[in-house]
């Protein structure tokens, strides 16, 4: 299968298991007569289009409202990327959903919008909010996902009265606290804030009617699992459930056969396959010149704002503090500083107050930055699949964008790793006096300077 073929494939769960959601009879039949074991789609399921001159036909056909189509038109899109065509109709029709894709492809448009739909059309007028009540629960693995996805839900229910409250730590519990217990329809949460809030009583789930599990692998890598179990044990059986993910590991997949009902799959490109937007490149060098070559690097054209990896929160200011030596504006993203700090440098980043966001990989997930020109990994990730995440960080919306990955003697066999996973090899280029493998001498500066490091020019191996 190709990075761009669009793939829905049924996945064959417990037979004594009840069909799925709210769905109709008829939805369901039409949803199998459209849907077969590994069919290639090319059509998503037409309903009721809005008509609307001044967009792409491809979001009026998704049976979307004329309210929720006049918002995408806000936000500025008229297509929909390949995971919303394929996800969106089959999660208006109610049904169990798996949502495979690359980070940077829509997938938190995928269920938000259907999301929105289902609780306007299952609105009762201005009825009041029942106390504790929660409609829908979306669970994500950190506060900049749970931002970015809040942000979302609001930007496209703009034309809505719908509530939706962000609930995550490092921020006061009271306001949280306050909302949670008048009702709200949408609740955004991190796995450890909201058992807090559950284990208080703040909130109940007897009205829920969809629960989203967003970047389940992060959740699973991060050990959330516990949690995971004791938040689903607490919500209706009978509820649509949605899981979306850039991979699909085992363990994911065990994760879905436990908490779904007879999903369809929807998978757009290959497992663990990297972005098709972004050009990929190696540097061999020894670990201590890594900070030399990043500056070097920095120096030119066209890196207008680059995010850099590094495994550790102290190696991240170490970056941040050589890199301000030289004269170029940085800031660090990392689990030591403050939410009040993390949410200034992210502002600061995307404003374009400083060039250089470093993080550890508590960014490599969430971070929803419009126009990254790169990505650094100053440290190869040590799980593979990291890589594809954080690579995702650029190339975005079908934009072009550079990833470049710093590798020590003692990563190269991360980066092979990496290569499998992705299903192919990523380019050397060699820079004279960086390459632990050259024969150049150490440090020649002026051979640095006047020898190309960016993508298109250098020495490739």
């Amino acid at each position: 299968m190709s990075v761009d073929d669009t793939y829905i494939s049924q996945t064959l769960m417990p037979k004594t298991l009840p069909p799925a959601g709210p769905a109709t009879k008829s939805a369901t039949k039409t949803a199998r007569k459209k849907t077969t074991k590994t069919t290639k789609v090319t059509k998503a399921v037409p309903s009721a289009p809005a008509v609307l001159p001044e967009m792409d036909s491809g979001f009026t056909d998704l049976g979307l409202m004329p309210q929720l189509l006049d918002a995408v038109r806000d936000a500025g899109y008229t297509t929909p990327t390949p995971i919303q065509q394929q996800a969106i109709p089959l999660a208006l029709m109610g049904r169990d959903l798996i949502g495979l894709a690359q980070t940077g492809t829509g997938k938190t448009a995928g269920f938000t919008l259907p999301i929105i739909q289902r609780l306007l059309e299952g609105s009762h007028g201005d009825a009041p909010a029942s106390a504790h009540r929660v409609r829908a629960l979306i669970l994500t693995p950190t506060r900049e996902l749970c931002i970015q996805v809040e942000e979302s839900f609001r930007k496209y229910g703009k034309h809505t009265e719908l509530r939706v409250l962000p609930v995550f730590g490092g921020v006061p519990v009271e306001p949280q606290t306050k909302q949670l217990r008048k009702g709200i329809d949408v609740v955004v949460a991190t796995p450890g804030r909201l058992l807090d809030h559950m284990e208080r009583q703040n909130v109940v789930f007897d009205d829920l009617e969809v629960l989203v599990l967003d970047e389940a692998d992060r959740m699973l890598d991060m050990g959330f699992a516990p949690q995971l179990n004791r938040i689903v044990a607490e919500v209706p059986r009978f509820r649509q459930t949605l899981l979306f993910s850039a991979t699909m590991p085992p363990e994911v997949e065990a994760l879905a056969r436990k908490y779904l009902r007879k999903p369809i799959v929807v998978q757009v490109g290959r497992r663990s396959s990297a972005a098709s937007t972004v050009t990929h490149a190696v540097y061999p060098v020894p670990r201590d010149r890594k900070t030399e070559l990043l500056a070097e690097l920095l120096k030119e054209k066209g890196m207008d704002s680059v995010l850099i990896f590094s495994r550790t929160k102290h190696g991240a200011d170490k970056v941040v503090r050589h890199l301000e030596g030289k004269g170029i504006s940085a800031t660090a993203m990392h689990a030591d500083k403050s939410q009040a700090e993390r949410m200034r440098a992210l502002e600061d980043f995307k404003q374009g107050k400083v060039r250089v966001l470093v993080a550890t990989d508590i960014a490599q997930r969430g971070l929803d930055v419009s126009g990254i020109s790169h990505v650094i990994n100053y440290d190869v990730p040590q799980q593979p699949e990291d890589y594809v995440h954080r690579i995702g960080r650029t190339g975005r919306a079908a934009a072009s964008g550079d990833a470049f990955t710093f590798m020590a003697p003692d990563e190269i066999a991360m980066v092979r790793s990496i290569e499998r996973i992705i299903g192919e090899a990523i380019p050397r280029i060699s820079v004279p006096g960086y390459d632990f493998g050259s024969k150049e001498g150490e440090g020649n500066e002026t051979e640095v300077r006047s020898a190309p490091v960016t993508m298109n020019r250098g020495r490739r191996r």
